[in-house]
């Protein structure tokens, strides 16, 4: 689809003639999972599908949203007086919650919007859609009202809409890779300190593929909220003897010498994820740098069989994607991305057997499942701006 597209549709709907058209990715996670909140290092990248939006200002306190994935929603109409989640705004929310923490941060947000938003990342499957909605709405309203925050800043503010006006108790990591992003570069990321590196990711010849489950992932309703508590007590329980913050600050070694801290064995399983998560993303940094992508895939597969044994949030969906890759020539590593319970698995594979590989997984995917996966490979682009140009989305 074509930018000019949306365009036309915005004025038709809206019968506006000045607009500004704005652009967030979607994003994966190389490696690095459910560390974030712990307090750990991830390494995510933002992808070239993402959320579009088309807007412009009103001369009220109105606000219209229509999203061209949810055109049987209609328009969404609410007024700048009244920012409240409403249910029935359903995916609106992610906007409004941005727009309301934008005002009560003391941003001047004097008039209303009409906004089209377009997004092509596949809903549910774990790359990040939500950010990616509450990010091209900061920016839209950044740009449209003249506004100055520091990047950072509108990264926590989304961060804070999927945690106290969505419900969902994430980390920071969404938001960041979306906010921050950059062309053929993931992002390592302290999420306990924000300190971060661009990474360059010179994949040779391989390229990384996205695998989606098909399976829906609702996140608000996964076992996502229960995972992050079990983490919460497994820390209490360390910190009797470690002068810790997060699990993030325990290394591998420590952890073995005081595991017996932690009699649940649910626990110790699920604070071992993310104690050795954390290593093996500090790994991955280093085996990309010195250029070693054989290191780099393993250090992939063992993140999944981590993801799938101790920490328990892969599925058979994920499970089978995963380890149907990692049996063919001519991928290197395979594992899932985003919190897990459906979703996308990621793949990196030498591009000369991309149609061979997927057909093979695919093959074993339906035979498995019942129904089929869908792949696609990615380019890792910039995070979100104002789009100055036309360009295909």
């Amino acid at each position: 689809m074509e930018i000019n597209q949306l365009v036309k549709t915005f004025q038709t709907l809206f019968n506006v003639n000045e607009y500004k058209s704005f652009f967030a990715p979607g994003r994966i996670n190389l490696i690095g999972e459910h560390t974030d909140y712990n307090g750990g290092h991830v390494f995510p990248a933002s992808i070239t599908k993402g959320t579009y939006a088309i807007a412009g200002k009103r001369p009220d306190t109105k606000i219209r949203m229509y999203s061209m994935n949810f055109a049987e929603l209609g328009v969404i109409e609410f007024d700048l007086n009244n920012l409240d989640y409403n249910k029935d705004h359903d995916w609106a929310n992610y906007p409004k919650g941005m727009l309301r923490y934008l005002i009560e941060k003391g941003f001047s947000i004097p008039t209303g919007v009409d906004v089209l938003f377009y997004g092509n990342i596949p809903n549910g499957a774990g790359l990040s859609s939500s950010a990616s909605i509450e990010l091209v709405s900061g920016v839209m309203f950044e740009n449209l009202f003249e506004l100055t925050i520091d990047r950072v800043e509108l990264v926590k503010i989304g961060q804070q809409v999927e945690n106290h006006f969505i419900g969902v108790n994430s980390g920071i990591m969404d938001q960041f890779a979306i906010g921050m992003g950059k062309e053929n570069a993931g992002i390592f990321l302290d999420c306990e300190t924000l300190k971060y590196e661009y990474a360059p990711l010179d994949l040779q010849d391989r390229l990384i593929l996205i695998m989606n489950t098909n399976k829906r992932r609702e996140l608000a309703d996964s076992k996502y909220n229960e995972r992050r508590s079990e983490c919460e007590e497994a820390l209490k329980l360390l910190q009797q003897t470690l002068d810790i913050e997060a699990l993030g600050q325990v290394t591998s070694e420590t952890f073995e010498q005081h595991k017996h801290l932690i009699a649940n064995e649910i626990l110790l399983r699920r604070a071992k994820h993310a104690v050795y998560e954390n290593e093996r993303t500090i790994q991955a940094l280093a085996a990309l740098k010195a250029g070693n992508l054989n290191e780099f895939g393993q250090l992939l597969n063992e993140s999944h069989r981590s993801l799938r044994d101790d920490y328990e949030v892969t599925g058979i969906e994920l499970d089978t994607l995963a380890e149907a890759a990692w049996a063919q020539d001519g991928v290197l590593g395979a594992r899932m991305t985003g919190a897990g319970f459906g979703g996308c698995a990621i793949a990196l594979v030498e591009k000369n057997k991309v149609e061979t590989v997927i057909r093979a997984i695919d093959k074993i995917y339906e035979e498995t499942i019942g129904y089929k996966a869908s792949f696609y490979d990615v380019s890792i682009g910039d995070g979100a701006r104002e789009l100055k140009q036309l360009e295909r989305c």
